[in-house]
């Protein structure tokens, strides 16, 4: 069956007319990475209905056995966009979905997909999360301020395959290197590497031409495992937010001189038992201020940096 026919549910009616709707506001564009990948790239703002929530990136790789997509957006009715931008380019069906991670900006469409026939995957790591009060919180919330484009119909779907660790997914005789660099950005963290195309799809492990939002994050572990992405011989980095990128080590340096400029300056502070304000105003923030973003999410992740730090002794 095609995908038309598999969206021929009345639960998915309405999640159409959304995606219908959606179509008036932000664009939403299948650019061409390689060959046979591609994503769309989300805006550099906090969602809001007028942006329905799409400020996050997602990809997809077309095979001879069906389409392989990576993340699902934030919103079902942005789950939807992205299915009829990849009706454009193959009639294949969506066969998987890789989740790199559970923030809400990349797991509300899952939905959409599943209705749809979608195998999703994701790390066990997740688990603990999708079963805590943060999650069942943040989606209330999101409820009302989100609205209509996530809704009393929105929910939290699980993986039907949960990984412990690295694997490669072979579908239509292409490999997708699935590697686990968790805790990073969050528990979970995931990458997708496939090595026919020599694209990476690096998720949240690197934030392009904004601030990185680093929230309860390890850093320390988010550095350690940006020196291991490098590793790959990528020609495309895809990253979790912001324009694609076909500097690898460039433009992850970006995310990693940032996580490291605020370890030094808050370990500093922490070290010297220096008030967090204190702190804050006297550290140089020159080099990313004009970053987008940066007066929304620099203050918030100086502070969990700080917190976490004196948990670390500053070190």
């Amino acid at each position: 069956m095609n995908l038309a026919g598999k969206l021929a549910t009345p639960a998915l009616g309405l999640l159409l007319a959304l995606g219908a709707r959606a179509t008036e506001g932000v664009p939403m564009v299948a650019q061409q990475v390689a060959p046979a990948a591609w994503y769309v790239e989300g805006v550099s703002a906090l969602g809001s209905p007028a942006n329905q929530n799409f400020i996050s990136n997602a990809g997809f790789v077309v095979t001879p056995a069906g389409v392989v997509v990576i993340d699902a957006l934030g919103s079902p009715a942005l789950a939807q966009r992205l299915a009829g931008e990849i009706r454009r380019i193959t009639p294949q069906p969506i066969t998987h979905v890789i989740v790199t991670h559970y923030h809400a900006d990349h797991i509300y469409g899952l939905q959409a997909f599943k209705a749809m026939g979608a195998r999703i995957i994701a790390h066990r790591a997740a688990l603990a999360y999708l079963n805590s009060d943060t999650a069942r919180l943040r989606l209330q919330a999101s409820r009302a301020e989100l609205a209509p484009w996530v809704d009393d119909n929105t929910r939290l779907v699980e993986a039907d395959q949960w990984l412990d660790g690295d694997q490669t997914l072979a579908v239509g005789g292409v490999d997708f290197q699935i590697r686990f660099v968790g805790p990073s950005h969050t528990p979970e963290d995931l990458v997708v590497y496939v090595p026919a195309q020599k694209v990476l799809f690096a998720g949240d492990l690197v934030f392009r031409s904004r601030i990185p939002y680093v929230g309860q994050a390890d850093s320390r572990q988010w550095i350690a495992a940006l020196d291991k992405l490098l590793a790959f011989d990528a020609t495309v980095v895809v990253p979790g937010h912001g324009p694609l990128s076909r500097e690898a080590r460039k433009d992850m340096q970006l995310t990693r001189d940032y996580l490291v400029h605020l370890r030094a300056s808050m370990g500093q502070a922490a070290r010297n038992l220096e008030p967090f304000d204190e702190a804050y105003r006297n550290t140089d923030w020159s080099r990313f201020e004009d970053l987008p973003l940066f007066r929304v999410a620099n203050r918030m992740n100086a502070y969990n940096t700080y917190l976490l730090l004196e948990q670390e002794g500053g070190k």
